[in-house]
C-alpha cells in the first residue's frame, strides 16, 4: 500500500478540460498537470465533482485518470475519484484505477439512494477489502443527500486501508470531532478552500482544492504555512485568497473555475450539459477577482 504521509498540504481538484468539440482534451490536461507541478502542488486529484465526473464515460474516466498519472510521472502522489452509489461499479472502477496506476483513491459518499450509517460503512469497507490502494472518504452532503458521521467515519478508520476523509460538510464542529478522534496518520483534508486554515489549525492535514486549479502556487503555500505553523503569514494569505475561494463557487462548481481558466488561455471553456457557461453578471465578478490577483492575460 503507497505511503500516505505525502497526502498533506494542497492537493488540486483537476478540471477535466474539453475541446470545441466536446470531447476530452488530453493535451489541454496534460498540460494542466505540468503547470501545477511546476507550481508547486502536493498531489493531484482527477475525476471528482471538479472534473465532471458524473458526465465522463468509463473509457473518459480512465484516460483522465491514465492521462494525470503520465503526465505526473511520478513527482507527486493521483489520487483518483471512484465513486459512486452502486457498491459493485465502485469496486469494479477501483480495480481498473489500480491497475493504471492511481496512487489511492477518493470516493464521494453512494448519493441520491441515502444509505444509513451502517450502509455507508458496509459499502466502504466492501471497497477497501477490494484493493490494496488507499481510500480517502469523501464526505459532502451537500452533493450526497446524506452526513458521514464521526463515529462511522472513526469505525472507517479502523480498516487498514481506509487512510482518510475529505471533508466537506462545512461542519467545523464535526471536523474538531473528527480531528480529536482520528488515529494516528489518519489524513484529514478539507473540501472547502475557506476552511482550509481553521480545519489545519484544529489538527487536519491539507486541502483537496478548487482554487488551487487557477493559483496552485499561492494555495500550496497557503497549506504549507498553516502546517508549519507560520498562523501570521497564513493568516495574510487567507485573506487575499478568500475573495477568489467565494466567487469559484457564484455558481455550481466547476463552472467558475473553468471559466476562469479560460480566460487565464489553460484551457477552452467547455462543459456538459446539464452544466452550462457562467452567467455574464457571474463572469463579471469572476473577472475582477481574476484581475486583482493578477491572473489575466495582459
Amino acid at each position: 500500500m503507497a505511503d500516505l504521509t505525502a497526502l498533506e498540504g494542497c492537493g488540486t481538484a483537476l478540471v477535466t478540460p474539453f475541446s470545441s468539440d466536446g470531447r476530452v482534451d488530453e493535451h489541454a490536461l496534460a498540460a494542466l498537470v505540468d503547470w501545477q507541478i511546476r507550481e508547486g502542488v502536493h498531489f493531484l486529484v482527477p475525476c471528482g465533482t471538479t472534473g465532471e465526473s458524473p458526465t465522463l464515460g468509463h473509457e473518459e474516466h480512465l484516460a483522465v485518470v491514465e492521462t494525470t498519472v503520465r503526465a505526473a510521472g511520478g513527482r507527486v502522489p493521483v489520487v483518483a475519484g471512484a465513486g459512486g452509489n452502486d457498491t459493485a461499479k465502485v469496486i469494479a472502477m477501483a480495480a481498473e484505477l489500480e491497475r493504471i496506476g492511481a496512487d489511492a483513491l477518493l470516493s464521494v459518499s453512494p448519493y441520491y439512494n441515502k444509505p444509513t450509517q451502517e450502509g455507508i460503512y458496509r459499502h466502504y469497507r466492501a471497497l477497501a477489502e477490494s484493493t490494496a490502494l488507499p481510500v480517502i472518504v469523501y464526505n459532502v452532503p451537500g452533493r450526497t443527500g446524506s452526513n458521514i458521521l464521526p463515529d462511522t467515519l472513526m469505525r472507517l478508520a479502523e480498516i487498514p486501508n481506509i487512510a482518510g476523509v475529505k471533508e466537506a460538510s462545512g461542519d467545523m464542529s464535526q471536523i474538531g470531532e473528527i480531528c480529536a478522534r482520528a488515529p494516528e496518520g489518519f489524513r484529514i483534508l478539507s473540501g472547502d478552500d475557506s476552511m482550509t486554515l481553521p480545519l489545519i489549525a484544529s489538527g487536519g492535514h491539507g486541502i483537496i482544492s478548487v482554487a488551487s486549479n487557477e493559483v496552485p502556487a499561492m494555495m500550496s503555500r497557503l497549506a504549507r504555512e498553516c502546517l508549519d505553523g507560520d498562523w501570521e503569514q497564513a493568516r495574510r494569505h487567507n485573506r487575499a485568497l478568500y475573495p477568489l475561494m467565494k466567487v469559484n463557487f457564484v455558481e455550481s462548481n466547476p463552472i467558475p473555475v473553468k471559466a476562469a481558466l479560460a480566460m487565464m488561455g489553460k484551457i477552452e471553456e467547455v462543459y456538459r450539459l446539464p452544466l452550462c457557461p457562467i452567467s455574464e453578471g457571474a463572469r463579471a465578478r469572476l473577472s475582477a477577482v481574476l484581475e486583482s490577483l493578477g491572473l489575466l492575460r495582459g
